[in-house]
């Protein structure tokens, strides 16, 4: 795909601002698929608190332009939610902003480098990039204000979308930021986290904050409705991986028999495979979060992708 291909913000859809809360937003990027997500952000009297940045230099600009339409203050914190690009990669593009996260993510955006997309992901114009990684690191967590709203920063305690996943949390909003710990409309994705971890944060950390809104790492804001439709999808993987696996069918043969059922109409089906090979892992009595094969696992998403790399329209 070339670059010519990119030159308009607009697609796959326009981007836009919700307002959840006084001035909390959240910036939402259709369609949510590879590299398109969500970020956010916290307008206080003194400054901006955002909440991730964008995969591309056209997508934060974009992101960034939206923010000035809200208000005239700099961003002066950037959290990062966890490792991943695409809510890394436009970092260097806060000039002046302390950028926040574990101390994992800080190890996770260094370990990773520059983008690259082929031969994985069909061609992506990145821009310009700089490596940006956190330079204010936690373990467990921490807390920043927006004037007086308080905004709980926490580790969740265990691999699930990454090893490093972080929230945000307004107790006062009861409003959640929380990564890619959910998708809304896409597939979950977990091949460098725990599908067990995954269902035990949903259980044990998420669903007990009791939050009205929920701003998901890809796809429209939800309610915590959500949490339960996530969680299905991470058991249905776990009896996919367990009833394969008895079968002795490796997880590409696994996901080529599975009926996805509710969860066809999810965007990034492909992703079933990299799912598969986690939750083989975990039953082959691997540590949650341990190192597998991930070039392995991807190579096998191709295949199920009909041999052709996979969709990115960031």
């Amino acid at each position: 795909m070339s670059s010519a291909a990119h030159d308009d913000i607009t697609m796959p859809g326009r981007p836009r601002l919700e307002e959840v809360g006084d001035g909390v937003f959240a910036y939402l990027q259709p369609d949510g698929t590879w590299w398109i997500n969500n970020t956010g952000f916290l307008v206080g009297s003194r400054g901006v608190i955002s909440v991730d940045a964008c995969s591309t230099e056209r997508r934060t600009r974009a992101y960034i332009e939206a923010i000035r339409t809200v208000t005239d203050r700099p961003v002066r914190t950037l959290i990062n939610t966890h490792h991943h690009g695409d809510h890394t990669f436009g970092n260097h593009l806060f000039a002046g902003a302390t950028v926040v996260g574990h101390e994992e993510t800080r190890a996770g955006v260094l370990a990773w480098g520059e983008p690259v997309a082929a031969p994985i992901w069909t061609d992506v114009d990145w821009g310009a990039f700089a490596l940006e990684p956190p330079f204010l690191t936690y373990t467990e967590g921490v807390t920043v204000w927006a004037d007086d709203l308080r905004c709980e920063v926490r580790h969740v305690g265990t691999p699930a979308h990454t090893t490093n996943d972080s929230i945000v949390w307004i107790p006062e909003k009861n409003l959640l930021f929380c990564g890619d710990l959910l998708f809304n409309g896409g597939t979950p994705f977990l091949l460098q986290g725990s599908v067990a971890g995954a269902i035990t944060v949903l259980e044990d950390v998420i669903a007990p904050l009791g939050a009205e809104t929920v701003v998901p790492g890809h796809g429209p804001v939800a309610g915590p409705e959500l949490i339960d439709q996530v969680l299905g999808y991470l058991r249905f993987i776990q009896a996919t991986a367990k009833a394969g696996k008895e079968a002795g069918l490796a997880p590409l043969e696994a996901a080529r028999e599975t009926d996805l059922g509710p969860y066809a109409g999810l965007t990034d089906p492909e992703r079933l495979v990299g799912n598969l090979h986690r939750a083989y892992s975990e039953l082959e009595g691997a540590p949650l979060g341990a190192q597998i094969d991930t070039l392995g696992a991807l190579s096998d998403m191709i295949t199920y992708n009909g041999g052709r790399p996979l969709t990115c329209r960031a």
